[in-house]
């Protein structure tokens, strides 16, 4: 994959960006991932943990402790996975189906797990045997109500990648036989963890602890994950900052002449006639924005998370209209 191919592909491309522009200033301003910038405050971990190998009994914590927050009451129905992009990739082998369906244009993992799946309308989509959407829907942040979702009697996969800030769209915890995946690091700040939860009836829990193995998440990744959900001040505390931080980014854009066209929480996608100029503006500026192949006209952006961050953003913005 060249490095333009990959722009395209996920955020946080930040090596292929300075491979193509090398003349942008450094560091580089990551808005491209959708991934919190403000973290969970990182716990001092004992020198065991990383010497030893997991415990079943902290992984059972760490997924009774997740469940809570999901309002899941049976930790059985809960798997921890080592990112949710992992459990898409097993969930497509774990349950082949004919009739595949994507809802909308959405990640681009989806597409991978089921090359052959035929991208439909929600309304479209109902008789497929296999469905699987993110709610909130990234990169527009469509929202499919979860009555709608919990009624199909196909086999639905939920990604609530983008859920944890906007718990109202949630099919949780009354998810109807629906299976359904949960990022921990764009919520919390911490990608790098790579932790993500899968909550389904019991044969699919069994299938996908039989294909992960044993020692499924690292042991510093339990002990930081079992930690985070229990810090339920902290949550609260990153829903508004999230809310508020994409609010003030839809009314930055704006004043920029730039139309809102959705997000969530963690990001906002806006309408710009000529989006890959304007992407090509930012790169040479040292930020890096999402562009899509299959959404030619529109970009996506994270929330800067320091003062700086969104003064250089703003500078941007302005110089972009002012050249043009």
């Amino acid at each position: 994959m060249d490095q333009h191919t990959a722009l395209m592909w996920h955020g946080g491309q930040t090596t292929a960006a300075a491979e193509l522009y090398p003349a942008a200033p450094r560091p580089w301003l990551d808005l491209s991932t959708g991934i919190s910038p403000w973290a969970w405050p990182l716990p001092a971990i004992e020198p065991q943990t990383w010497q030893s190998l997991p415990l079943q009994s902290a992984l059972e914590q760490l997924e009774f402790a997740a469940a809570r927050v999901f309002g899941v009451d049976d930790a059985r129905q809960i798997a921890a996975v080592p990112g949710s992009d992992i459990a898409i990739r097993l969930l497509a082998r774990l349950l082949p189906a004919e009739g595949e369906a994507i809802i909308g244009q959405s990640y681009s993992g989806y597409r991978a797990a089921w090359p052959g799946a035929r991208v439909l309308s929600f309304e479209e989509a109902r008789g497929s045997d296999l469905l699987v959407c993110a709610n909130p829907n990234n990169p527009d942040g469509a929202v499919i109500e979860p009555q709608g979702l919990r009624e199909l009697r196909s086999i639905r996969i939920i990604d609530e990648a983008f859920a944890d800030a906007m718990p109202e769209v949630s099919i949780l915890p009354d998810r109807g036989g629906a299976i359904v995946l949960r990022s921990f690091g764009k919520f919390f700040g911490l990608a790098g963890v790579r932790l993500g939860f899968v909550i389904a009836d019991e044969p699919v829990i069994r299938g996908l602890r039989h294909l992960l193995g044993d020692w499924p998440i690292s042991g510093p990744a339990i002990a930081i994950g079992t930690a985070a959900y229990r810090d339920l001040a902290w949550q609260d505390l990153q829903r508004q900052r999230l809310q508020q931080g994409s609010a003030r980014l839809a009314a930055l854009l704006s004043r920029h002449g730039l139309e809102d066209a959705g997000g969530t929480a963690n990001f906002r996608l806006c309408d710009e006639a000529d989006a890959a100029g304007l992407f090509s503006h930012f790169c040479r500026d040292g930020i890096l924005v999402r562009p899509f192949a299959d959404r030619p006209g529109q970009l996506r952006l994270g929330i800067p998370g320091t003062d700086a961050d969104w003064a250089r953003l703003a500078q941007s913005l302005q110089t972009w209209r002012t050249a043009a």
